[in-house]
């Protein structure tokens, strides 16, 4: 049972197609980037295989059910900017709210809880700081947190939006290093802008400007990403920070 399955996927906001014709599947295991333009419908795509969003017509299927059944299957990890970083709240507080979304009824965190907690903290690496507030934490520092806190589901498949789009190029390494570990034991689908970086982690790329078209990382051409893209584009080397050959 694949973890995503979409077939001939229309969504639109308010009349205005977003989505057109999307054909996706995503195997077990897979580490699948999402690239695109600013309102390309990458979130969009990562809402509706939530169940937040529901498609106007076609196919949807994670794990085999309808997304809102499957949601406890998965962890998410939204966008820095939907995050206010001067609530005063700490690191561990912040990673069992995690536990919240699996929960039937309200009341206090149990020891299982807990002990999730524990361990979510010490996959990502962030144990060390689990008193510390929010606000005296780094970007990189904060979205390790933020990835904890999808880990408190014991999730199947991590979802994540642009997971570094407020961080220095040495942490972002640090992160998709974090991320390809993870990916040793779940599913994981990710949007991100900077397509030559991620190429080097994950295991395909799907390009989505409305309609979705899926590169292996070794076909990926400067050439099809302007197609994507609407508009010229040079695929950049992170290691010399100049722009290289892409490959035709």
């Amino acid at each position: 049972m694949k973890p995503v399955e979409i077939s001939k996927l229309h969504f639109s906001y308010g009349g205005l197609p977003v989505l057109e014709d999307v054909n996706l599947e995503v195997g077990e295991g897979e580490f699948l980037g999402l690239v695109g333009p600013n309102g390309g419908g990458k979130s969009t795509l990562l809402k509706l295989v939530l169940g937040l969003l529901a498609p106007d017509s076609g196919k949807l299927r994670v794990f085999g059910e309808n997304p809102k059944k499957s949601r406890r299957r998965i962890g998410y990890v939204p966008q820095f900017s939907e995050f206010r970083r001067d609530f005063p709240i700490s690191v561990h507080d912040v990673v069992l709210m995690g536990r919240l979304s699996g929960r039937m009824r309200p009341g206090p965190y149990s020891a299982a809880d807990r002990r999730a907690a524990v361990t979510a903290m010490k996959g990502s690496r962030v144990l060390d700081l689990k008193d510390r507030r929010l606000a005296e934490l780094s970007g990189g520092q904060l979205q390790r947190v933020l990835i904890a806190r999808a880990l408190a589901t014991n999730p199947d498949m991590l979802l994540l939006d642009e997971p570094t789009a407020s961080i220095d190029s040495s942490i972002e390494e640090s992160i998709f290093e974090l991320l390809r570990d993870l990916n040793k034991r779940m599913t994981i689908m990710l949007v991100s802008h900077d397509v030559g970086f991620i190429s080097r982690y994950v295991t395909r790329v799907a390009c989505l400007n409305r309609g979705l078209v899926c590169h292996s990382t070794s076909e990926l051409s400067a050439k099809g990403l302007e197609d994507i893209y609407g508009s010229p584009v040079q695929l950049i080397d992170h290691h010399s920070h100049l722009p290289t050959e892409a490959p035709e």
